[in-house]
């Protein structure tokens, strides 16, 4: 790991991927202001620990889920060290059987890959296939730490830019939830 925190996006972008360029470019065009650390990939929330000193902010989990009829897809954040419970969240937007979305449909709706699930995910998703839910104790956190929809990089936003500009932006009304 590079040990070095940047404010805003890479200098030298030619080795980046297209899909995290979008990402700054949809941040900076939105006057967004985030802090960046490159870094190896991180594929678990152990492995972000390094991350979270840097960014002086707690990774959240992320994760992508479908109905069992593949129907209708979800976007979970909640604190990295909170147990998932797939019942309390059944209960909460009424939809039953909920398991781990697949590969195919998490790089079809959101452009992300296993391991860079991420909010900023949403942005590629324009017909409002992924509904996104945020557990409740995300939103009171001051900053929100995320992937810009690739593991080698991660980037610390203010939670209010996120919640009042960035998803409004990119079309996402998200449920808030209570796990």
């Amino acid at each position: 790991m590079e040990n070095i925190l940047y404010h805003g996006r890479p200098l030298k972008v030619t080795d980046r991927l297209e899909k995290e360029i979008r990402v700054y470019d949809l941040l900076d065009e939105l006057g967004i202001s985030y802090q960046r650390v490159d870094h190896e990939a991180l594929a678990t929330m152990d492995a972000c620990q390094e991350v979270d000193r840097l960014l002086e902010v707690n990774m959240c989990k992320n994760l992508f889920l479908s109905n069992e009829q593949k129907t209708k897809f979800y976007l979970l954040l909640m604190p990295g060290d909170k147990k998932f419970k797939t019942k309390d969240l059944s209960k909460q937007i009424g939809s039953a059987r909920l398991s781990f979305g697949s590969y195919e449909d998490m790089e079809k709706y959101l452009d992300i890959t296993p391991g860079s699930v991420s909010i900023m995910g949403v942005m590629n998703d324009k017909d409002n296939q992924v509904q996104l839910l945020l557990d409740e104790d995300i939103t009171k956190e001051e900053y929100l730490a995320c992937h810009p929809c690739i593991n080698t990089s991660s980037i610390k936003i203010k939670m209010e830019d996120v919640l009042k500009r960035f998803l409004p932006a990119v079309g996402h009304e998200p449920i808030v939830v209570n796990l």
